[in-house]
């Protein structure tokens, strides 16, 4: 991996750490933090490992900074045999996370659903990837839970006016109600 992933995957966390914090101040920091999370999986994540994929390289090592010596024996055991299909659902996985993110509405708060379970698994790899999961997994929940009262506050039945549908799934569903 070369230098450019690495600025990519740090400005998107930083990203996604400020809009995390200030996600609760308006719409404009949780579109932000959707971008960033949006951005950082498909981008610094499927692209990166189809680029891999595409370049022959080689995940067998991946494993072995993990915390566990049992993490690192079943991905030596598992990965490298098969790793164009393993590797290749996980880029599918991080795709689909991050375009649910971006997406808005409820497919927003499964992205990051999705992206918290990610992390729970991530940080078995090795240190570097515990301290992103420790600095991450908060700024997850903390974005996930923006969502989720900006869409409380924005149903009817919440008893509040709440923010208008700006998403496309919103604005379908004001429509058809």
């Amino acid at each position: 991996m070369g230098i450019g992933w690495e600025i990519l995957w740090a400005l998107c966390g930083i990203a996604t750490l400020t809009a995390a914090v200030m996600a609760s101040r308006g719409k404009r920091w949780r579109y932000a933090g959707r971008a960033a999370v949006g951005v950082l999986f498909i981008i610094g994540g499927a692209l990166a490992h189809v680029v891999n994929l595409a370049t022959h390289a080689n995940y067998a090592s991946f494993a072995d900074p993990a915390l566990f010596a049992w993490v690192t024996h079943t991905w030596r055991t598992v990965v490298p045999p098969d790793h164009v299909a393993l590797i290749g659902l996980l880029a599918a996985f991080e795709a689909a996370a991050g375009a649910l993110i971006i997406s808005g509405g409820r497919r927003t708060q499964a992205g990051y659903a999705a992206v918290i379970a990610f992390y729970f698994a991530l940080w078995l790899f090795g240190w570097i990837e515990t301290v992103w999961c420790l600095v991450m997994i908060p700024a997850m929940v903390l974005l996930l839970l923006a969502e989720r009262r900006a869409a409380a506050a924005a149903t009817p039945s919440a008893g509040g006016e709440g923010e208008p549908a700006t998403d496309l799934g919103e604005h379908a569903a004001a429509h058809r109600s």
